[in-house]
């Protein structure tokens, strides 16, 4: 089992180039970040972390395809894997619905899977040859060339996917894996699992050869209460992506988000928290104690995960994105090294 992290690049930097050097450090797979502009920019913050780490991989996960434009991101995911060494991977996807209205972008118009799908096949054109010339339904190029080139033989690039089933199938069957994101229970990763063996079947390769990867969000300490509370704060803002089916897959009925999507629209964050339902942010999240987070997390390596990516939850993300203050809560780097100490060993 492969355990990673996403930090959202929010922290001070030097903060967060020291949480990378301890995840490298403590072995951990990878680190990966949201491409988005809500954020500081991923690609600067693992350029800088680059030299600073030996081991560790870095990448978006997810870059969208509508707001960086594919042939960029196979520009900088090359010129990142030269700083690393070969650490270098891509996830794209069609990305946040919410960020993409703030740019007048309505997806619902826009066959975001065929998008990303042909995205897809650029940057691993591109990565692959250093030139492209393509005639697509969304993407056009004539001649288009790249002296950035990447030091692996083959830099991965996988896709990032919630609703399924297609998305998932893609993912395998045109990918090297897919980031589930916000799923937590065996039910919804079987799902996925099953759906990734189509693909996967369909284009010759063994489906557990491919990156099955569950992105979390995560908190744990050695005070559960705390923990879950923490997590809780956070899962009105991740849960109002999840798509119905996805909800349903997970045990929540879409009608029960009503009253925090509502509350998060009308820019009433602590109404949002208020309205997410202990039941609702322990369903929608893996938090607690090491042992608690083991169990959860167990159950959802039954059905097929090779890949846990951790999006970790402290009480600066907390109070940044939700204006809320909690006590108590371990930092990221507590947290990186109770994953460490008390979770990587019961999947060894």
């Amino acid at each position: 089992m492969k355990f990673s992290y996403v930090t959202l690049p929010d922290y001070p930097l030097a903060e967060s180039i020291e949480s990378i050097k301890l995840a490298d450090e403590l072995g951990f797979h990878a680190v990966y970040a949201a491409d988005e502009t809500w954020h500081k920019d991923l690609w600067l913050l693992f350029a800088a972390a680059a030299d600073k780490t030996t081991q560790i991989r870095m990448g978006p996960s997810v870059s969208t395809v509508a707001l960086r434009e594919p042939t960029l991101i196979a520009q900088a995911a090359a010129t990142l894997d030269e700083l690393t060494g070969g650490r270098a991977e891509v996830v794209l996807s069609s990305g946040n619905f919410g960020l993409l209205a703030q740019y007048g972008i309505d997806w619902s118009t826009q066959k975001p899977l065929s998008r990303t799908k042909e995205g897809a096949q650029v940057v691993r054109t591109l990565l692959d040859e250093g030139a492209i010339t393509f005639d697509g339904e969304f993407y056009t190029y004539k001649g288009l060339f790249s002296f950035a080139r990447p030091v692996q033989d083959h830099l991965p690039v996988k896709l990032g996917a919630m609703r399924g089933p297609r998305s998932f199938q893609v993912a395998a069957e045109f990918s090297d894996g897919c980031h589930h994101a916000l799923s937590y229970t065996r039910e919804a990763y079987e799902y996925m699992y099953e759906n990734m063996k189509i693909g996967a079947d369909r284009a010759g390769k063994d489906v557990d050869s491919l990156d099955i990867a569950a992105w979390v969000v995560f908190a744990t300490g050695e005070d559960s209460a705390v923990a879950k509370d923490a997590a809780r704060s956070m899962v009105g803002l991740y849960a109002s992506a999840m798509p119905a089916e996805q909800l349903q897959r997970n045990g929540i009925q879409p009608e029960a988000m009503a009253p925090i999507i509502e509350k998060l629209g009308a820019g009433d964050l602590a109404g949002s928290i208020d309205a997410t339902t202990p039941e609702i942010g322990d369903t929608l999240s893996i938090a607690g104690t090491p042992d608690e987070c083991v169990a959860k997390l167990k159950d959802i390596a039954a059905a097929g995960v090779n890949h846990m990516i951790l999006a970790i939850t402290d009480a600066t993300l907390v109070k940044t994105f939700m204006g809320r203050d909690i006590e108590g809560v371990a930092d990221v780097n507590t947290q990186l090294r109770l994953i460490h100490d008390k979770i990587m060993p019961e999947f060894a």
